[in-house]
């Protein structure tokens, strides 16, 4: 079955860009569906055509993509899907986007410099998209960008159960941020967790060098206790090696690493296998090459709680219920 049907004929389809297939095959499992057809291929010249092989009219479509590299391409990709859609007189079109691309460019640190995650989401509406999902956005004021409904899914439940499963919490555990600007989110962390202390590092960052760190000092007690350092993604791995060593450095006996998005860009992996980090937890968020997985790397799917959110969409339900128990 390609897709949902109410008694009040109200159909939902799933569809996939190429980027991340498996994701989208295990969603539509989640719900009970099948990925719907979609012919996509490309031009001698790169340019992408894609065209739904089943009438969409009147349907509720949801598009799914996530943006591994080359991630230019997987964007344009999404982007005429949903023009397709629209154009084919889709009733309501949600882009679900695990991963928002450009998030890191969200404000100008310096002049002349782009606002990028504004950029995607005009763009997406201009396609024809009326709503956004994503998961773990890289700051909250995207949510804004966007002229419609955006629904932010939070991965903190998924990651933070399976941390407590096997290691446990309460006062022995320290929360650690990687720099101030996720310390809000360490502390929702830390009530999940039984009330754990909090601590983070204070960092500075070269601006005019991408994804070059320089870490300072712990701020927060960790001497002689277990850490959970959290953030909502993993790309070159420069800022989280650099913090599970100063906090070890620092007399922590342990260190795990919890965050939403495995991004992995070069030299991540060789840098995650030669820090003495004792494991890396991450989502299914993005696609993963062989190369990306070793023996310290956990990754858990996101794709149940997307597949829910998709159904409380669809009927009209209430995603916030999702994690905060009200309707």
């Amino acid at each position: 079955m390609t897709g949902i049907k109410t008694s009040g004929e109200k159909t939902l389809l799933l569809f996939s860009g190429r980027a991340h297939p498996a994701l989208a095959e295990e969603v539509a499992e989640n719900i009970g569906i099948s990925v719907s057809p979609t012919m996509i291929r490309e031009f001698p010249n790169g340019e992408i055509y894609a065209r739904p092989e089943e009438s969409v009219r009147g349907c509720d479509a949801f598009v799914i993509q996530s943006y591994g590299p080359p991630i230019n391409k997987w964007i344009m990709e999404q982007l005429i899907m949903v023009d397709a859609l629209k154009r084919a007189s889709a009733k309501r079109i949600t882009v679900v986007m695990p991963f928002y691309p450009y998030a890191r460019q969200d404000k100008k640190h310096l002049g002349r410099e782009p606002i990028s995650a504004r950029l995607i989401a005009d763009l997406f509406k201009t396609a024809g998209a009326d709503r956004l999902m994503s998961v773990d956005l890289h700051t909250a004021q995207i949510q804004g960008f966007f002229d419609g409904p955006v629904d932010h899914l939070f991965a903190l439940p998924l990651l933070a159960d399976y941390i407590a499963d096997k290691y446990g919490g309460g006062p022995d555990f320290t929360v650690v941020s990687p720099d101030t600007g996720r310390v809000r989110m360490a502390e929702r962390w830390a009530d999940r967790l039984g009330g754990a202390p909090v601590a983070f590092v204070h960092k500075t960052r070269d601006p005019k060098v991408a994804n070059q760190v320089v870490a300072h000092r712990v701020v927060g007690d960790v001497d002689g206790r277990r850490c959970l350092l959290i953030d909502d993604m993993i790309a070159t791995g420069g800022t989280i090696t650099k913090a599970a060593d100063i906090l070890l450095d620092s007399g922590a006996t342990e260190v795990i690493v919890a965050a939403t998005h495995g991004e992995f860009s070069e030299p991540a992996i060789d840098r995650l296998k030669n820090s003495r980090i004792s494991e890396v937890v991450v989502t299914n968020t993005l696609p993963m090459t062989d190369d990306h997985h070793y023996d310290r790397l956990t990754v858990l799917s996101i794709a149940p709680l997307i597949g829910r959110a998709i159904q409380e969409i669809f009927s009209d339900g209430s995603v916030t219920s999702l994690f905060d128990g009200n309707a």
